[in-house]
């Protein structure tokens, strides 16, 4: 009876412990407890790698101090928008509270002097990205999640040797687990070149790291700290359509030149402090720029340094003024129940939101838990679109003629809480139309979801969606 009361008194402390650390996410303590009574054990050792909530903010908070000099920097060197009035465009002259909550819940702000320039696909993207760097003067500033040894990846490799044996600074950050199939030989011809290489919690240390959960999922190129990039292609053959199984990849890219380019830098140097502890505030990284452009853009970074959940208030932010658009493109949509919430609300108030999700996975379980949300969405008056040309990958969202967001956090709860992510607001008419368009035609090359069809899936589609959908909080 000894060993039962035992096991008894730690199986109580298991579901206290979590009890008390995710008291803030009901959801994710639902999805917590359910894996822990059925692995009682095992399932507390996956909650001590796999969730560490009450020791993120500590963790990087650090890195966050460190950079102090380098955002100031920034923001030395920026036009800034001071209040609403300055805001291009007559439907954001009226939202006074969007654009104080904007400025108040991130550490950028939004900045006057920019031009961007959206980029559809990978092709283009690349073609841009590695101009740039063919161009590059002083630096080469390169963060992504995924990094492949394959022909993108051997291209962008024979550019930043070439450069850094022409002299110019070239720095390199990947994510441990997702570039975890980037070979040593890859990083060591980089290395014995002069390019300085670092890993985002190094795979070897990944799996029995308490950190292991927190990845950076951000994609960032600056050159020169003059012209930048961002959005949802990262290095490798199957964004130009390499992967047999996906196809077609769909994706979106941001080039930006102008102020906004600082703050992109800024982040870069944050994240270069926290994996190789060298700081970079150095006037040299953000110099004047030439841009004429009057592009109103704001960088939006969240993560386990973030106070809050930045990317995610912002979007909430965005569509509770929205007065007759949300368009969503999303690879995964795992809601917050606030922002779940405020999508269904929009679409009963008469709002048009429309959502495209893939219709090829690349993840069947992430799809499951998707397609768990679509039938109370379609309720709502939400309009589903499953993207049917290949893969849709993009992260994009469209507020009316108000903003526009690109960047790398998809519209799930790994890239709202866990991931560290970065999103471009656009406020750019013009910049919104173009996007606007993209979605449009997206649209075209996607089925419309009726809730008549998707009403008749059978019965093993809907227990394995409602498993899924259990689970969502930690996907």
């Amino acid at each position: 009876m000894g060993w039962i009361l035992a096991a008894l008194l730690i199986f109580i402390f298991q579901i206290a412990t979590i009890l008390a650390l995710e008291y803030r996410r009901p959801a994710k303590t639902v999805a917590w407890l359910l894996i822990l009574f059925v692995l009682p054990v095992i399932g507390f050792v996956m909650y001590y790698f796999l969730a560490q909530a009450f020791k993120r903010q500590r963790e990087f908070r650090i890195n966050s101090r460190s950079t102090e000099d380098s955002r100031r920097l920034a923001l030395s060197r920026c036009e800034q928008v001071h209040r609403p009035s300055d805001m291009h465009g007559e439907e954001f002259a009226e939202q006074e509270r969007l654009y104080h909550m904007l400025q108040r819940l991130t550490l950028s702000p939004i900045t006057s002097r920019n031009e961007s320039a959206v980029l559809t696909d990978a092709e283009a993207a690349y073609s841009a990205i590695f101009g740039a760097i063919e161009e590059a003067g002083h630096h080469i500033h390169i963060e992504f999640y995924t990094i492949r040894d394959d022909r993108v990846g051997q291209r962008l490799k024979e550019l930043l040797i070439r450069q850094a044996r022409a002299g110019i600074e070239v720095r390199v950050i990947y994510d441990g687990i997702g570039s975890v199939s980037l070979s040593r030989s890859y990083v060591k011809e980089l290395e014995q070149a002069g390019v300085d290489v670092r890993c985002f919690l190094p795979p070897r240390m990944a799996f029995f790291d308490k950190r292991m959960n927190f990845r950076n999922h951000r994609k960032i190129v600056v050159v020169d700290g003059r012209v930048g990039y961002l959005g949802g292609i990262n290095i490798g053959d199957e964004y130009l359509g390499g992967n047999p199984k996906l196809g077609f990849w769909r994706d979106t890219h941001l080039q930006l030149q102008g102020d906004a380019v600082y703050f992109l830098q800024e982040v870069f140097l944050q994240d270069w402090w926290y994996t190789s502890k060298q700081q970079l505030a150095d006037p040299i990284y953000m110099p004047p720029h030439s841009c004429t452009g009057s592009e109103q853009v704001q960088i939006v970074a969240s993560g386990p340094n973030s106070r809050d959940e930045a990317i995610l208030e912002c979007v909430f932010a965005a569509v509770s003024v929205a007065k007759s658009r949300i368009y969503i493109e999303t690879p995964y949509f795992i809601p917050d129940p606030s922002l779940l919430m405020g999508l269904r609300t929009a679409a009963l108030s008469g709002v048009d939101v429309r959502i495209i999700i893939p219709y090829v996975p690349d993840t069947k379980l992430v799809l499951s838990a998707t397609l768990s949300y679509v039938e109370e969405m379609l309720a709502a008056g939400v309009r589903i679109y499953r993207y049917r040309k290949g893969f849709m990958h993009a992260k994009v969202l469209i507020i009316d003629h108000l903003l526009a967001s690109v960047g790398t956090a998809n519209m799930d709860m790994r890239s709202f809480f866990s991931n560290f992510e970065i999103n471009a607001l656009l406020f750019d008419v013009k910049a919104i139309e173009r996007l606007e368009a993209d979605f449009m035609k997206d649209m075209e090359d996607s089925g419309e979801v009726t809730r008549e069809a998707f009403m008749k899936r059978p019965l093993r589609q809907k227990a394995g969606e409602a498993v899924a959908r259990m689970l969502s909080p930690l996907l």
